[in-house]
């Protein structure tokens, strides 16, 4: 399959980006070239320069090195969210297929009153009950879009509960747990894939602009969406200031959506598309995800 995706130039694209960021994740607090807490009152809003690639923020402290760490703790908490999310969502998900209707019932009551929580009230609310700090912050975050990885898991689940080899498996005697691991299991991962990748970037995303207005970071805790609230601030004298951890974001996130997307793609997630004749009449052929049109006809797209 990863040969599948990197046919793709948006994938391959997407590809060297994130590992780029990864790189940076991992990476940046030991290239950072200075101490990113040190302050310096006698660089004060300086311009790029040879010592500061970046220039200094409002307290002369260097720029790049705030970046370059950052970027752990940024893509660190979009990554906990994600997997706090994962395990809230998959594992429910598929309980309610298999362990009778009062666990469903339950199950569906309780993603859906968490749909009604907006995102902000409630990691505020968790931020003041469990003190403030970026893991509570995404905790909250991650119990948030755990809705969205249940409902994919859940609709991929039970479309494998009801085919007729799974029936054939449970005549013969076969355990919940065998086919969940044997069939079930095996549907459901590429739907939970791609669901991952574009619920990854959407938690980049909350991430930003959670620090963006100063809730879970404990300063002076160097994040992406905390260094583009105080390039704004400082918005005329470095006018340059905010580009820089704006444009980490904006390529991460396309990334990562783009990686979702060709896999949708590549695992036939995405909507069929079916040829039109042109005399309006029945579809006279069906594309496969991944082929390019032919010339004539003309293409729309169906659940």
């Amino acid at each position: 399959m990863f040969r599948d995706i990197l046919r793709y130039p948006s994938a391959r694209i997407a590809l060297g980006i994130l590992v780029g960021i990864a790189f940076l994740a991992v990476f940046g607090p030991l290239l950072a070239p200075q101490d990113p807490y040190v302050q310096n009152s006698g660089a004060i809003l300086q311009g790029p320069s040879a010592e500061h690639w970046l220039g200094t923020d409002a307290v002369g402290r260097d720029v790049l090195s705030r970046l370059l760490t950052g970027s752990t703790v940024s893509v660190a908490a979009a990554l906990e969210a994600v997997a706090v999310g994962l395990v809230l969502g998959v594992v429910p998900g598929l309980l309610s297929v298999y362990l009778g209707r009062t666990v469903e019932w339950l199950s569906l009551r309780f993603m859906d009153a968490l749909i009604t929580l907006p995102f902000l009230v409630f990691a505020i609310a968790m931020t003041a009950l469990l003190g403030n700090g970026l893991a509570q912050a995404m905790f909250a975050v991650g119990i948030l879009i755990a809705p969205g990885f249940y409902r994919v898991t859940r609709s991929a689940a039970l479309n494998v509960a009801n085919s007729p080899y799974v029936e054939a498996a449970e005549l013969l005697g076969a355990s919940t747990g065998w086919i969940v691991r044997r069939h079930v299991w095996r549907k459901v991962l590429p739907a939970v894939a791609v669901t991952t990748a574009g619920l990854t970037g959407a938690s980049l995303v909350i991430v930003s602009s959670l620090t963006f207005l100063g809730i879970g970071v404990v300063p002076p805790e160097p994040t992406w969406g905390g260094l583009l609230a105080t390039d704004l601030r400082t918005l005329y004298q470095r006018p340059f200031g905010p580009f820089v951890p704006a444009a980490l974001i904006i390529a991460t996130v396309w990334a990562l959506n783009a990686i979702a997307d060709v896999l949708r793609d590549v695992t036939g997630q995405a909507p069929r598309r079916v040829r039109r004749r042109r005399d309006g009449g029945v579809p006279a052929s069906v594309d496969p995800p991944g082929l390019q049109p032919r010339a004539e006809g003309s293409l729309i797209d169906v659940p």
